[in-house]
């Protein structure tokens, strides 16, 4: 092998030859094991979220094909109808096309053909990051087999009594036209105002205190015009009086009623609350449980009707009431009409005060326009009879969440679970199977001709549904809708209910419940049978990353590396807020002084998988992933000295005699201990711990240790041949196995290595992929080698930490002389002395004889056994003892200064967080690094 780690040499190499030799796919006879990939958005490039996620799925799916299992990870893409058809309408726009222009149809095409240019980014970066899905199975949620899926679906459910069209309050776009998810939004915290407004009592009525009128506070006087009552608390003494009576609604002319709803908070403001239940969804909810028309007052674009679109609380049309606004508003958009209503109240006198507010404006992720709770006609999903057997299936353990706590959140949502709005005003996404008649009749089929059939429409004149199926509905039937159904298919049979499902806790209402609630339906099946959730992957500083904060990072430019220009130019590019960009510009430079460097897909994998605890969100450190590029080099001149010292010689793999060492059955009996641990943290979803448990063997106890006891055997020529042999074959075997152990973690590495010496360990096969999972074998945990093992480390230890703390060379061969040492030492003595000469350097072992004093001599324990290193000779005491002096003096003044500038108050108050704290870790250092040279200087001075 090279001699230097260059992963770049290698990764591309080995997924080309994975993928092209089909290795991914499902094969053997085992238990079958299935994961879906949550399917990213088409349109999407990696984040960090997505390489955190696939590297867990990735570990478990690597670990599970080589215990044997028939394992599926199901690849695929989202058709993401939003976020497409916006990425497709810009590309028109720059051409001066409206999608209108082309017409639904000539648009469609277009999508079509920019999913089959551009859809294959993210796919691509997922091979990037060493995912081993099965790509012969890529499925696409608009792909012809998803699509009749999704029109079963409906058409069940319909069929059902579960999917109706109704009138309610949804999240509308007013860029897009279009309702869209919770998920869809974003609150942002913005400075605003709160207007408080007087409402004239009608009838001659006053308040307690004597005024004609009620105050009410709201953030959105332009909503007042659809204003359908005054709420106040049932026990507000101040208001109990008037409960029941009425205002005269301002601007409008209209009476509208007082009423009592717990809504109401006596405590904030005055008590006193419009409510508006078609332009907002508390005041829907108070409205549904008093009966209150609904007023929509704005049209698609936010812009003030002529006239009030007036319906009562279960959609009908009410007639009642006249929904006429004054002319003056009719047309202005929102914000216009807000800016003019104030006014108005002004002039009217009407105006109680006008208070500075702080306050949450939610926005459309994608659009960024101010969200509008609007009344619309959309499809649901009527969810209370289908959260019953979901919430039921986690309750008797069918379906289990890691961690657990995340139960306790699935169960809230689902418990006060709402009807879902499963429709979009849009052209990109699987179009609603419903037909309507000229006289607005609504039929449900799974195409035109079924519904004609059905239904004795004869020629009659139908039109389907323009509208378009939230991308949430299709993805909620992944699970099986990939796997062929409605169609009984081999592969469905085989791999349906799956087994886990790795997902973030942010979409576990969006996603996993709505999963589990269309299969327990659709096919009486789970969906999976275990919920990983992890944690969300936050900056260093544990802040959410964002491209507004700047402190994006992306995961392939950490694997390949990029240029300090570049990382500016992706994070600064497009920001119209001059400002802004410098300052993330100034924050990457400080952070990314020479950009960021290549670490290699393996680093990366291993930094997420050791970061995957129990839910926590992540705290993303790049100090770790140079650390885990670190192991790697390890890892890899582990093996080149391995091969080394048994390419092309006798390990013994044939069958011949072999003799194990101590250093070879302690070696093998922690292997033991780490096979047993890796698996069982890996059962247990425990990642963290895993690669902590592998970490330390790798790293502490083969290449720290055990390729250092060898070398005298391997290298010393008159050494009996059988034990040579033997510590050729465990030197081989053990890093063979640890290979087997790190390939869920770090695949690209260990395939290369493995290849280069499965020779000489004896094993064969293709692909260390396919190979057997180690087995912990407890017949071979040697507890005497470890306790030898253990008390030789400890010895050299000792002698070393003599070493440094005496400035003895490491070169230099010294005496050691021990003293209360037991039989048990005095055996060990014996039997390690000539391992022990060579490599902790020494020229002679005594034991202390009883009664005889020990000279002068520095000490270590190993155990109750001193070891004592006579200073004679081997140091000058004097010159130690000034260089040592010389050398507090100067740390007794670092101290001093740093901690008079900390005890300076006025310092203390005006200085920034970081550099306190920066000061106060260097005082420390300071601190504890005096305490040693003091320390140090005792124990010379009584030599």
């Amino acid at each position: 092998m090279d001699k230097t780690y260059q992963p770049h040499a290698i990764e591309s190499n080995w997924y080309q030859t994975w993928e092209k030799n089909n290795y991914f796919a499902p094969q053997g006879s085992g238990e079958p094991y299935t994961i879906m990939i949550p399917p990213p958005n088409v349109t999407g490039t990696l984040h960090m979220g997505h390489g955190f996620n696939n590297a867990i799925m990735d570990a478990l799916i690597r670990f599970r094909r080589m215990q044997g299992r028939k394992t599926l990870w199901q690849p695929g893409t989202d058709h993401a109808g939003i976020a497409t058809q916006m990425v497709v309408e810009r590309q028109l726009a720059a051409q001066g096309i409206g999608r209108h222009d082309l017409g639904r149809e000539k648009f469609l095409e277009k999508v079509w053909e920019w999913k089959e240019q551009s859809g294959g980014t993210i796919t691509r970066q997922i091979r990037r990051l060493g995912s081993s899905v099965d790509w012969s199975r890529e499925r696409f949620t608009m792909d012809d087999g998803l699509s009749e899926a999704v029109k079963e679906a409906f058409v069940r459910l319909h069929n059902d009594g579960l999917i109706y069209r109704g009138k309610r309050l949804v999240n509308w776009d007013t860029k897009f036209h279009t309702a869209i998810s919770d998920l869809e939004v974003e609150n942002h915290d913005e400075k605003g105002s709160l207007w408080n407004l007087r409402y004239p009592l009608a009838d001659g009525n006053r308040t307690a205190d004597g005024k004609d009128y009620l105050i009410v506070a709201t953030t959105r006087p332009e909503t007042m015009l659809g204003d359908a009552a005054v709420a106040v608390h049932p026990e507000d003494e101040r208001y109990k009086a008037l409960i029941g009576k009425y205002v005269e609604l301002p601007l409008v002319g209209r009476r509208i009623p007082i009423i009592a709803d717990d809504y109401c908070d006596p405590e904030f403001g005055t008590g006193c609350v419009k409510i508006t239940p078609a332009h907002d969804f508390n005041d829907y909810e108070v409205g549904k449980r008093h009966n209150l028309p609904l007023l929509n007052i704005f049209d698609k674009n936010a812009a003030v009707l002529a006239k009030a679109q007036v319906f009562n609380i279960d959609g009908s049309v009410n007639s009642d009431i006249d929904g006429s606004l004054p002319a003056k508003y009719a047309g202005m958009d929102r914000f216009e009409a807000r800016k003019q209503i104030v006014a108005d109240f002004e002039a009217a006198g009407l105006l109680e005060i006008i208070e500075d507010h702080a306050l949450k404006v939610p926005k459309g992720d994608r659009s960024g326009t101010v969200i509008e709770p609007w009344l619309t006609d959309q499809w649901y999903v009527s969810t209370k009879p289908l959260a019953e057997k979901a919430i039921a299936v986690v309750e008797n353990g069918e379906i289990q969440f890691v961690p657990k706590q995340y139960e306790n959140m699935y169960f809230s949502w689902m418990r006060d679970i709402q009807d879902w709005c499963i429709s979009r005003q849009l052209w990109w996404g699987h179009r609603i199977p419903a037909w309507y008649d000229e006289a607005g009749n609504v039929y449900v089929g799974r195409d035109e001709a079924e519904v004609r059939a059905k239904h004795n429409l004869g020629d009659a004149v139908l039109r389907q549904d323009e509208d378009v199926l939230d991308t949430w509905f299709s993805s909620g039937l992944w699970t099986f809708s990939t796997l062929g159904w409605p169609e009984q298919t081999d592969f469905l049979k085989t791999f349906h209910p799956t087994d886990v499902l790795v997902t973030g806790f942010d979409i576990i209402f969006f996603w996993v419940a709505r999963m589990i609630m269309l299969s327990t339906h659709l096919t009486g099946q789970i969906p999976f049978k275990t919920v990983y959730v992890h944690g969300l992957v936050r900056d260093g500083q544990g802040q959410k990353m964002s491209k507004s904060k700047g402190n994006v990072l992306d995961p392939l430019d950490i694997v390949d590396g990029i240029t300090l220009d570049e990382l500016l130019e992706k994070r600064t590019s497009g920001m119209m807020q001059p400002k802004l960009a410098e300052k993330i510009a100034k924050q990457t430079r400080a952070e990314f002084p020479e950009g960021i460097a290549s670490y290699g897909t393996d680093a990366l994998r291993f930094t997420f998988c050791s970061l995957a605890t129990t839910g926590r969100d992540v705290k993303f450190d790049m100090g770790r992933v140079e650390g885990y590029r670190n192991f790697c080099n390890k890892l890899w001149n582990a093996a080149n000295f391995v091969i080394e010292n048994t390419d092309g010689l006798d390990t013994g793999v044939g069958g011949e005699e072999v003799e194990l060492s101590s250093v070879d059955r302690w070696i093998i009996s922690q292997l033991q201990r780490t096979e047993a641990e890796v698996t069982r943290q890996l059962e247990a979803f425990r990642f963290d711990l895993a690669t902590q448990a592998l970490y330390e063997f790798v790293w502490d106890q083969y290449c720290a240790w055990y390729l250092e006891l060898v070398k005298p055997v391997l290298w010393d020529e008159n050494a009996p041949i059988e034990r040579q042999r033997g510590t050729r074959r465990t030197l081989v075997r053990v890093l063979e196995v640890i290979l087997r152990l790190a390939h869920p973690f770090m695949p690209f590495i260990t395939e290369e290595i493995w290849q280069r010496i499965k020779a000489q360990a004896g094993v064969q096969g293709d692909t260390l992929m396919l190979q057997p999972w180690p087995v912990a074998n407890e017949s071979r945990i040697d507890a005497a080698a470890e306790g030898d093992i253990e008390w030789v480390k400890q010895l050299m230890l000792g002698v070393r930490q003599i070493r440094g703390e005496m400035k003895i060379s490491m070169a230099k061969r010294i005496d050691i002389i021990v003293a209360n040492a037991s039989a048990e030492d005095q055996r060990r003595l014996a039997d390690f002395e000539p391992l022990l000469n060579k490599l902790a350097k020494l020229e002679s072992v005594r034991v202390l004889a009883s009664g005889e004093e020990a000279p002068m001599s520095a000490t270590a324990l190993v155990g109750e056994m001193q070891v004592l290193v006579p200073m004679a000779g081997l140091i000058d005491k004097d010159a130690e003892l000034a260089r040592l002096d010389k050398e507090i003096v100067r740390l007794q003044g670092e101290v001093q200064r740093v901690g008079g500038k900390l005890a300076n108050q006025g310092f203390v108050a005006k200085a920034p967080a970081e550099v306190l704290e920066k000061e106060r870790a260097k005082l420390a250092e300071a601190e504890q690094a005096l305490a040693k040279l003091v320390e140090q200087r005792e124990k010379i001075a009584t030599l």
